[in-house]
C-alpha cells in the first residue's frame, strides 16, 4: 500500500503567505514539492496521522525516516546508503541518520545560502545538511529535538553555551566555492547608511534624529573598520535562543563537558564579516527575564557577558547591535500593525546608545518577536 505523501499546511504559513499571490503560489506548490523530495532522496512521512508538520517564519519543516535503501547526499555531493552502518559504535549512529527533516523554505536571499553555511559548518555546531535541492527550496537535514531549545535554559547556563557555539560557527574563510554565496557585513552597513536616513524622512520621522545618527556613525565606522579588519569569519546573523536546539540523546546544557556539545544552530542567515553582528538577536529576544530594577543596565551586562563567552569585543557588539535594531524599527514603522514590535527595537537601541527613549514601555510590556503584531 503506498503511503499518503500530502501534509497539511500549518495555518501560521497560510497566515503569513496567503495574503499576496506570490504567497499563495508558493503554499499551492508545497504538496507537489513535498512528493518531488520523498521520491528523489527515497524518504517517508513521519508524522501521525493528523498532526501537523512544523514551522518557522518562512518554512514548513516535515519530519521523514530515511527508507533502508536512500542514497543520499551528505552536503557536499558524495553519496552514502543510509543502511551502511557495520559496527556496534557505527550501529547507534546509523539509528538516529534514519531519522530526518524536510525544510521547504519560502524563497527569499537567506534561504538561498542556507545550504552553503551548512555544508561548511558540517554538522559542527549548526544542524547537519544531508542533502539540498535549490530548484525546490529544500533541504533535507538531520532531525534535532524540536522540545528543547535554548529558550528553556536559564540564560546564566545559556552564556556558555552559546559562546562555545559562535566559537565552532566562525569558521575563517578558505578556497572552498561556498564562500562566494555571502554578503559582507560591512558591505551591509555601508548600505544601511545610504538607506537609513532616506527611510526615516519617507516614514516621517518615526523617532529622534539621535537615534538616526548614533546607527550611521556605527555603520560609517564598522563599514570601514570591518573591510580592513582581518577577522571576517562566517557569521550566523540569527542566533537566538529558540534558533539553538538539542541533538537527541544529549544532556542538558552541555552536561560535564564542552558547553555546546548536544546543541546546533539552526536558520542561520548566513553573512561574512565580524563575528559581534551575530550578538544582537540575543538583546531583543528575553527581554522579560531583565532585572526589573534596572532593565538598561541588565541589557548592557547581557551583551557583555555574552559577548565575553564567545570571545568577542563587547563594545563592537553594542554597536553593531544598535545599528540592527534601529534597521529592525524602520522596517517595523512601515508596517501598520507591528507598533508594539517598533516600540521594542526603539528600546534596546535607545538602551544601548544610552539614551532610553522615556515614552517607551517598559522591556517587560514590550511583546517578544513573533507574538501577534499590535
Amino acid at each position: 500500500m503506498s503511503q499518503p505523501t500530502d501534509v497539511p499546511i500549518p495555518p501560521d504559513l497560510s497566515r503569513r503567505y496567503g495574503g499576496s499571490s506570490t504567497g499563495r503560489a508558493w503554499l499551492a506548490s508545497l504538496p507537489r514539492l513535498v512528493r518531488h523530495c520523498l521520491d528523489r532522496w527515497q524518504l517517508e512521512l513521519d508524522l501521525a496521522p493528523g498532526a501537523l508538520p512544523w514551522n518557522g517564519h518562512g518554512a514548513i519543516v516535515v519530519p521523514v525516516r530515511l527508507r533502508a535503501s536512500a542514497t543520499i547526499g551528505t552536503g557536499t555531493g558524495t553519496g552514502n546508503k543510509a543502511n551502511s552502518g557495520t559496527t556496534a559504535g557505527e550501529a547507534s549512529r546509523q539509528a538516529a541518520r534514519q531519522v530526518a527533516v524536510l525544510k521547504i523554505a519560502y524563497p527569499h536571499d537567506a534561504a538561498l545560502v542556507e545550504p552553503q553555511a551548512l555544508a561548511l559548518w558540517n554538522g559542527h555546531g549548526a544542524v547537519r545538511l544531508l542533502a539540498s535541492d535549490a530548484e525546490a527550496g529544500a533541504l533535507l537535514l538531520e532531525r534535532l529535538d524540536a522540545a528543547r531549545s535554548l529558550q528553556g535554559v536559564p540564560l546564566d547556563e545559556a552564556v556558555p553555551v552559546w559562546g562555545a557555539l559562535v566559537r565552532r560557527l566562525s569558521l575563517v574563510p578558505d578556497e572552498r566555492p561556498e564562500w562566494a554565496a555571502f554578503d559582507h557585513v560591512a558591505a551591509r552597513a555601508e548600505q544601511w547608511s545610504d538607506e537609513l536616513p532616506e527611510s526615516w524622512e519617507r516614514l516621517g520621522r518615526p523617532f529622534p534624529r539621535w537615534l538616526l545618527e548614533a546607527a550611521l556613525e556605527v555603520c560609517q565606522t564598522r563599514g570601514a573598520v570591518g573591510r580592513r579588519s582581518g577577522r571576517d569569519v562566517l557569521v550566523h546573523t540569527d542566533l537566538h535562543s529558540l534558533n539553538v536546539l538539542a541533538r537527541f540523546g544529549s544532556s542538558e546544557a552541555g552536561g560535564g563537558g564542552e558547553p555546546a556539545n548536544g546543541w546546533a544552530a539552526i536558520d542561520p542567515q548566513p553573512m561574512l564579516g565580524e563575528a559581534e553582528f551575530a550578538v544582537a538577536p540575543l538583546l531583543w529576544n528575553r527581554l522579560r527575564e531583565l532585572s526589573r530594577a534596572d532593565p538598561e543596565r541588565a541589557l548592557r551586562e547581557r551583551c557583555g557577558d555574552f559577548s565575553r563567552a564567545a570571545g568577542l569585543d563587547a563594545e563592537v557588539a553594542r554597536q553593531w547591535s544598535l545599528a540592527r535594531e534601529v534597521e529592525n524599527a524602520l522596517w517595523y514603522a512601515s508596517k501598520p500593525r507591528h507598533g508594539g514590535d517598533l516600540a521594542r527595537s526603539l528600546w534596546v537601541a535607545s538602551t544601548l546608545a544610552g539614551r532610553t527613549l522615556p515614552e517607551l514601555p517598559a522591556p517587560h510590556e514590550l511583546p517578544a518577536p513573533g507574538e501577534a503584531a499590535s
